[in-house]
C-alpha cells in the first residue's frame, strides 16, 4: 500500500483556497453522507446493481444539500445525487425517461450526442419550452448507436450547479473492444460560488480568478533571458490582445474543486481491478469550464474510442479531454496494488483524482502538478508575424509563417475592397462598411485567401465584439497543445484518432460553410463571426445534403464546439474522412474542417460547449428544413 504525499503538491498551488479545502475536508464530508453520491460513484466492487437499466427511467431534478469544500451549498441534482445516476441503454431499444422538475424554475435535460427527434433534443427554446416547476417532460425516442455519452441541464447555469450524469449505450452486437471490468471516470469543476455571480465576475472583470500574472520577477528574468527590447515588445503585444500569458482558463482551482465522480482528490473514489484484468475506462469531461490532462502514472492507457465511436487503438501516456469530449481506454494493471487517475486541470490550478486499486482503502502517490505554462507569441501565432498587431505584416519568406501555428492581429482598420457577392464568408474580404448579407452561409468561396493570408467576415470588422483575428490559421490536428509538448510522455493528438469504418456518407460536400470563432477578451463577449447569438440568423441546411463545415479560431481561448442531432466527420489536412465526433475542439489561430450530414429534420443547437461562453453569445441555431420539391 502506498501512502499519498499531498504537501508537495499542494506547497506548489498558487492560490488554493477552495482547492486545499477539497483535498482537506472532501473526503471526510463524503464519509459522513454530508455529500449524496450515487452507487456507482461509491468504491463498490459490483456496478451492475448501482446503475440505472432498462427501457423506462424516472428522473427527477431538485435541490440537495452538499459539502465538497468544507461549506455547505445546495446543488441542482438528479435523484438526489451528484453526479446524476448512470443510465445503462442497449442499442436499439426504446427508451422512455420522465423527467419531473422540483425546482422553483424552468429545467430541462439534454441527451449529449445522442441521434433523436428534435423535439426529444432538451434545448429551451428550439426543442421545446423546458419543463415548467412541478411539471414534468416525457422523453421517448429508439437508440440508434452505442458508447459512452453523457447528459445535463441545458437551462441557464444548471449543468455548472450540477444537473449531469453519465450514459452508457451497450452495443446491439458483440463489443469489438474485449476487456474484463469497466468503470466510468466522470470529471467535473464545483464551484461553491452561484454560477451566476461567477458569470457576472467574468463580464465585469474576465481575469477576475486569473491569480497567476506575471510580476516584476519574473520581467526581470525575461530581461536576462532574451534582452530588454524583446521584453519590452512582447509585453506589448500581449497589452494590445488584452490577454496575459497565464491567461488558459476563465474560470481557476482559485473558486473550482475538480472532482471524479463527484468527489474531491481527498474523497479517493476508487475502482477496482484483479491483476492480469484489461480495464475499460470511460472518461466524461461533464464539467463547466475545464479541460483535463489526464494520465495514469505507471501505465499504459490505449485509446479505443471518441466521442462514443470506436477508434483505431492507440498507445498513449496522456491525453487532452475537452469539455464534453468522451474517451474509452483499455488499461492493463499489474505489479501494484494502486494507480492513480491524475486529471489535471490545463491552468494547472487544481486536479481531479482518484485510484485503481485491488480492494478498497488503497491509494498511490499523487504526482506533483505540472510547471503551469505560459502563452508564448508562437502559441498565440505571433511567431514570423511581426510586432505591429495593426498591420498585418507578412513574414519573411513571403506570407509564410516562420512558426507553424496560426498568426493573429488585430482588426484591421484601414478599408479593403468590397466583396463581389453579397456574402459576407464568399473569400472573407473585409469592406469597410459591412453589408447586411441575404444569405450569411450561401456561396463560401475558400480560395480567396489573399496572399496565404486568413480572410475574415464582413461582420468582424469594426465590430466592437471582436478584439482579435487569426491570419495564418492551421488544422494543428498534431499539436497536443500548450503545457503537453515535449513533456517526456506520449499525448493523444487528433491526428492519432482514426474511426474503424470509412465514411458513413461517401460523398463529397456539395457547398462548405465557414464561420469564425470570435471574441472580446475584456468584454467577455463570444459569438460566432463576430455576431452574438441573439442578433445571428439560423445556419440553414437542406434535409439530406452533405456540407463541409470550416471553423476558424480567431480568439486565444480554446473552444470544443457541439452541434446538435448530427455527426461531425473530421477532415484530415488534406480533406480526408479522419474520425466521426460530436465535439470538436479548437485550439487558438486553428482552423478545422469537417463534414456532416443533414439527416435529422428540426431546429437545433450549435455552441461552444464552455457554458459560461455559450450563455455569452458563441451559439447558433442550425435549421434542417425540407427542400424544393421538383
Amino acid at each position: 500500500m502506498f501512502a499519498r504525499d499531498r504537501s508537495a503538491q499542494s506547497a506548489s498551488m498558487p492560490s488554493r483556497r477552495t482547492f486545499v479545502k477539497g483535498l482537506a475536508i472532501g473526503g471526510v464530508a463524503a464519509s459522513v453522507g454530508v455529500v449524496r453520491h450515487p452507487l456507482w460513484a461509491q468504491s463498490r466492487q459490483r456496478q451492475e446493481s448501482s446503475v440505472l437499466t432498462g427501457t423506462e427511467f424516472d428522473l427527477g431534478i431538485g435541490e440537495t444539500e452538499v459539502n465538497i469544500t468544507g461549506a455547505t451549498r445546495t446543488a441542482l441534482t438528479i435523484n438526489d445525487s451528484l453526479p446524476g445516476p448512470l443510465l445503462r441503454w442497449r442499442e436499439g431499444d426504446t427508451i422512455t425517461l420522465n423527467v419531473s422538475n422540483r425546482l422553483d424554475e424552468d429545467t430541462s435535460i439534454h441527451w449529449h450526442g445522442i441521434l433523436l427527434p428534435a423535439n426529444m433534443d432538451g434545448v429551451p427554446g428550439l426543442s421545446f419550452s423546458g419543463i415548467h416547476p412541478g411539471r414534468a417532460y416525457r422523453y421517448q425516442f429508439t437508440v440508434k448507436q452505442h458508447g459512452t455519452y453523457w447528459y445535463h441541464s441545458h437551462s441557464g447555469f444548471q449543468e455548472q450547479a450540477g444537473v449531469y450524469g453519465p450514459l452508457v449505450i451497450e452495443p446491439r452486437d458483440p463489443d469489438p473492444v474485449a476487456f474484463d471490468r469497466e468503470h466510468v471516470v466522470m470529471l467535473t469543476d464545483w464551484t461553491d460560488e452561484r454560477p451566476e455571480r461567477v458569470f457576472t465576475k467574468l463580464k465585469k472583470q474576465s481575469d477576475y480568478y486569473n491569480f497567476r500574472q506575471r510580476t516584476l520577477t519574473t520581467f526581470i528574468r525575461d530581461v536576462k533571458d532574451r534582452g530588454l527590447g524583446a521584453t519590452l515588445a512582447e509585453r506589448r503585444m500581449w497589452g494590445q490582445m488584452r490577454m496575459s500569458a497565464a491567461d488558459l482558463a476563465d474560470v481557476t482551482g482559485y473558486t473550482y474543486t475538480y472532482l471524479m465522480n463527484g468527489r474531491a482528490p481527498a474523497g479517493n473514489w476508487t475502482g477496482l481491478f484483479t491483476p492480469g484484468e484489461k480495464v475499460r475506462l470511460r472518461f466524461i469531461n461533464g464539467s463547466a469550464m475545464s479541460y483535463f490532462d489526464v494520465r495514469i502514472p505507471g501505465l499504459k492507457m490505449t485509446v479505443v474510442a471518441a466521442d462514443g465511436l470506436p477508434v483505431r487503438p492507440v498507445s498513449v501516456d496522456e491525453f487532452r479531454i475537452a469539455v464534453a469530449e468522451t474517451f474509452d481506454v483499455i488499461v492493463e494493471p499489474s505489479g501494484q496494488d494502486a494507480f492513480t487517475i491524475f486529471a489535471q486541470a490545463m491552468d494547472r490550478t487544481g486536479f481531479a483524482a482518484g485510484t485503481l486499486a485491488t480492494r478498497a482503502g488503497l491509494a498511490a502517490p499523487v504526482p506533483d502538478l505540472d510547471p503551469r505554462p505560459v502563452l508564448t507569441m508562437g502559441d498565440m501565432g505571433h511567431g514570423g508575424m511581426g510586432h505591429d498587431m495593426g498591420a498585418m505584416e507578412k513574414s519573411p519568406d513571403a506570407g509564410t509563417p516562420v512558426d507553424p501555428h496560426a498568426g493573429h492581429a488585430m482588426p484591421a482598420s484601414a478599408p479593403t475592397p468590397p466583396p463581389a457577392q453579397p456574402d459576407p464568408h464568399a473569400g472573407h474580404v473585409m469592406p469597410q462598411t459591412p453589408a447586411k448579407p441575404a444569405d450569411p452561409h450561401a456561396g463560401h468561396d475558400m480560395s480567396a485567401m489573399a496572399n496565404g493570408m486568413q480572410a475574415h467576415p464582413a461582420s468582424e470588422r469594426g465590430n466592437p465584439l471582436v478584439d482579435m483575428q487569426t491570419m495564418t490559421p492551421s488544422a494543428k490536428l498534431d499539436d497536443p497543445g500548450i503545457g503537453l509538448r515535449s513533456n517526456g510522455r506520449r499525448v493523444l493528438t487528433y491526428a492519432d484518432l482514426t474511426s474503424t469504418f470509412e465514411d458513413p456518407d461517401g460523398r463529397e460536400p456539395s457547398r462548405t460553410i465557414e464561420l469564425h470563432l470570435t471574441g472580446h477578451m475584456e468584454r467577455f463577449a463570444w459569438s460566432f463571426d463576430g455576431i452574438k447569438f441573439s442578433s445571428a440568423e439560423p445556419v440553414r441546411l437542406t434535409y439530406g445534403e452533405r456540407v463541409r463545415i470550416v471553423l476558424v479560431n480567431d480568439t486565444m481561448m480554446t473552444h470544443p464546439i457541439h452541434l446538435h442531432g448530427m455527426w461531425s466527420d473530421l477532415e484530415d489536412d488534406e480533406g480526408r474522412f479522419k474520425v466521426r465526433k460530436h465535439t470538436i475542439d479548437m485550439p487558438p489561430g486553428s482552423r478545422r474542417s469537417y463534414r456532416v450530414t443533414a439527416d435529422a429534420l428540426g431546429r437545433w443547437a450549435y455552441h461552444c460547449h464552455l457554458l459560461y461562453h455559450m450563455e455569452a453569445g458563441m451559439f447558433r441555431e442550425v435549421r434542417v428544413e425540407e427542400g424544393p420539391t421538383s
